[in-house]
């Protein structure tokens, strides 16, 4: 079967790509600029067998997409701004008791209200460490409405495989964009399901024990025949609470290391024309696009400028950043908030003279021949000859 050739909103392609990958449950309250995800699994999910429920608020919509997955249901939530940080306490939750779900976060101008129509991309370090104590996280951000189809079936693959949650890092720019894009023929699709015993009733079975710290535990649905215990207390390889300072290092270690040890399969990045750049922009989500059209600009003025896209926003690709400042002269973040991602960059690169930013706060999307001037000012600087 060829793909079909389909006119779709970024929110939109949010959810048919979710069920495509087998989300069956959504759970959400409406928040601008998510909303229309929370329509669409509404008008979707019963066609596929699938249930919608709106809450009365982002916490117990989030209470209900982890009662929903510990079932071995795909579930999925969307919000925004403020409703984001209201899910975090069970963000936490389910990243200590390895319960997989997709939590999508379509950015929007803040603080607290702020200007909920506008873009922005300053949840990036909420969706990091958004949630309280030690925890590991998988964040990704799509750019256009084509990757926000596959990346949210990737979302709950990784979710699915690490048992974890997975932030979907979206923007209100990707969110309400239209665009053409291609829907896979389903049976082209790689689609990963979490971990399951052999035999549920094996009285040696740990729900929370492995072979190897990168290992991920296996987890049957709750009603299949296995007993385990879920609590969000620091707990033992059976599930049941300890106050074992020993038991506390192992759990929390082996949570981030299920996650840091397999650093290849779960970080992406793009590349574009760095291969005999000068300058590199580093940009994320929405704004590629006028990172993509200023560079462009850029070569046709005789400027050497290729494009560095993380697509996994956590954990950061330090080593693919690291290795970018031994192949350009100079590196310029661009992003909607005052410097989040850029503050990952420095830490990485060890010449601050290497870099500059550019960053808006006004609610107003970054354009393209803003991208250029910057491009302009660095060469007119005579920063590439460092």
């Amino acid at each position: 079967m060829e793909n079909r050739l389909v006119l779709m909103q970024g929110n939109e392609a949010c959810v048919e790509g979710a069920i495509a990958a087998g989300m069956r449950f959504f759970a959400g309250y409406p928040i601008t600029p998510s909303t229309e995800i929370a329509e669409g699994a509404a008008l979707r999910l019963p066609v596929v067998g699938g249930r919608f429920m709106q809450m009365e608020d982002e916490i117990s919509s989030m209470a209900a997409v982890i009662g929903a997955s510990v079932t071995g249901t795909k579930a999925m939530t969307a919000t925004s701004g403020p409703g984001f940080s209201l899910k975090q306490e069970n963000i936490g939750y389910a990243a200590m008791c390895e319960i997989p779900c997709v939590i999508v976060d379509v950015q929007r101008y803040g603080p607290s209200t702020g200007l909920p129509t506008s873009p922005s991309q300053a949840d990036v370090m909420q969706a990091r460490w958004g949630t309280h104590g030690d925890h590991p996280i998988i964040a990704l951000s799509p750019s256009s409405v084509q990757e926000t189809y596959t990346l949210i079936i990737r979302a709950f693959s990784l979710s699915e495989k690490y048992r974890t949650p997975v932030i979907f890092l979206t923007d209100e720019i990707v969110g309400h964009m239209r665009e053409g894009i291609a829907v896979p023929d389903p049976e082209s699709l790689e689609i990963i399901d979490r971990p399951v015993p052999a035999d549920v009733k094996d009285p040696d079975w740990k729900p929370y024990g492995t072979e190897s710290d990168a290992d991920t535990p296996q987890m049957p649905a709750f009603g299949q025949g296995g007993r385990f215990h879920i609590t969000g207390l620091v707990h033992d390889e059976r599930g049941y609470p300890s106050g074992s300072n020993a038991v506390a290092e192992r759990l929390i270690n082996r949570l981030h290391r299920k996650i840091e040890w397999n650093l290849d399969d779960i970080i992406s990045y793009e590349e574009r024309q760095i291969e005999d750049a000068d300058v590199a922009v580093l940009c994320y989500g929405g704004t590629a696009r006028s990172v993509q059209r200023a560079i462009t600009a850029a070569r046709k003025k005789g400027m050497k400028v290729g494009m560095f896209r993380p697509i996994t926003i956590w954990p950061f690709p330090e080593g693919a950043v690291k290795a970018l400042q031994s192949r350009v002269k100079h590196i310029i973040v661009v992003e909607h908030n005052r410097g989040q991602i850029s503050r990952e960059v420095e830490r990485l690169v060890k010449d601050e003279r290497m870099l500059s930013s550019l960053y808006k706060i006004d609610g107003t999307v970054i354009m393209p021949d803003e991208v250029l001037a910057a491009i302009e000012e660095v060469y007119a600087s005579g920063k590439p000859a460092y």
